[in-house]
C-alpha cells in the first residue's frame, strides 16, 4: 500500500504502519530505525549517516528533501533519500517500483541517482518507465576503502583549504564538476554551489595545494563525514600538472588528513577511469562494493 501524499511529507501521524509492505515518508520518530538500517553498511551509506549526524533526524528538511521508507509489517527494511538526488539506503531492488512511484509523484526533477549499483540501476529502470530519462548511466563504479596508512609517502604540500583562498578554490571545484558531469555547476546560478564549497572549507573538509603563484595544483573534498567513515569526493589535478606522477602522493596526503577525522577513508571511481583506479590501488585502497550513478 502506497501513501497517498507526497513522499517527503510526514504521513504517519502516530498511526501504526499497515501490515505487509508499505511505503511512506519518514519522520522524526523513524530516526533510530533509519540509523540502524544505514549502519548495516557504514561505507555504502555514509551519505545518509552524515546527514543524520548533522540534522539529527529522519524528518523532511526545510528545503523539501525527504526519505522514502519501505516497511514490512511495520519494520523499516529499505529507504531512499529523495532531494536533489536519489540515494538508496539498503534498498532491495525488488522494492524499486514502489520507491520510484513515490519519487515520481513529487513532480520534481532529480539531478542524479547514486549508490549501490543494484538498487540504483533498478530505480533507473522504473523511473525510465515513468518518463525520467537519463542522459548518462555509469553502471560500474568501484567503491573503495583504506583503513590504515597509505602505501606511498604523502605530498607535504596538501593542507586544509582557507577561506582567504576561496576565489581560487571555487573555480577549481567548478572545473572538476564540469569535467565530471559535462555541465557547469553555475547553470542555475552561483549561490548554491558557492555556499557548498564555502561550507566545506569552513568545516575543514576542503583539501588543497596552492603553488607559489596561488594557483590550485590539486584539490579534493571530504564530501560525507561520520565518526567512522569519510568519503573523498571532487578529486582534481590542475591540467598543467597531470602526467607527472603526482597523484599518488596527493591521494596519500588526502588519506592522512581524512584519517585525522575518521579511521576509514572511502571513495568511488568510474570503472572506465583505469588511471585513477590504479592510483587509488597504489595508495592502498581496495574495492569493497560497486556503486552506480545515473545522471538525469
Amino acid at each position: 500500500m502506497l501513501s497517498k501524499v507526497a513522499p517527503w511529507l510526514a504521513s504517519r501521524k502516530d498511526e501504526p504502519d499497515p501490515p505487509g509492505i508499505s511505503v511512506r515518508t519518514l519522520d522524526g520518530g523513524d530516526t533510530a530505525a533509519l540509523r540502524h538500517l544505514a549502519e548495516q553498511d557504514r561505507v555504502a551509506n555514509v551519505f545518509i549517516l552524515a546527514h543524520l549526524r548533522t540534522a539529527g533526524t529522519a524528518a523532511p528538511t526545510s528545503g523539501g528533501a525527504g526519505i522514502v521508507g519501505v516497511f514490512d509489517d511495520g519494520t523499516l527494511v529499505g529507504a531512499c533519500w529523495a532531494g536533489a538526488n536519489l540515494v538508496p539506503i539498503q534498498l532491495d531492488p525488488a522494492f524499486a517500483p514502489l520507491v520510484a512511484e513515490a519519487a515520481n509523484r513529487s513532480g520534481r526533477r532529480y539531478a542524479s541517482a547514486f549508490g549501490p549499483a543494484d538498487a540504483v540501476l533498478a530505480l533507473h529502470g522504473e523511473l525510465a518507465e515513468l518518463g525520467h530519462r537519463a542522459h548518462e548511466i555509469r553502471p560500474d563504479q568501484p567503491l573503495m576503502v583504506i583503513d590504515g596508512p597509505a602505501d606511498v609517502p604523502p605530498n607535504p604540500g596538501l593542507g586544509l583549504g582557507d577561506l582567504a583562498d576561496f576565489e581560487r578554490i571555487l573555480p577549481a571545484c567548478a572545473a572538476m564538476f564540469e569535467e565530471e558531469v559535462g555541465y557547469s555547476p553555475f547553470l542555475g546560478g552561483r549561490e548554491f554551489y558557492s555556499r557548498r564549497v564555502e561550507g566545506l572549507i569552513r568545516q575543514g573538509y576542503s583539501l588543497v595545494h596552492l603553488n607559489e603563484a596561488k594557483e590550485v595544483v590539486f584539490k579534493a573534498e571530504l564530501g560525507a563525514v561520520t565518526a567512522e567513515v569519510t568519503q573523498v569526493q571532487g578529486v582534481w589535478m590542475n591540467p598543467q600538472y597531470r602526467g607527472k606522477g603526482l597523484s599518488s602522493g596527493y591521494m596519500s596526503a588526502v588519506v592522512e588528513q581524512a584519517q585525522k577525522i575518521a579511521p576509514l577513508t572511502s571513495l568511488y571511481v568510474n570503472g572506465f577511469n583505469v588511471r585513477a583506479r590504479s592510483t587509488y590501488e597504489r595508495v592502498g585502497f581496495r574495492q569493497v562494493g560497486t556503486f552506480a550513478t545515473v545522471l538525469f
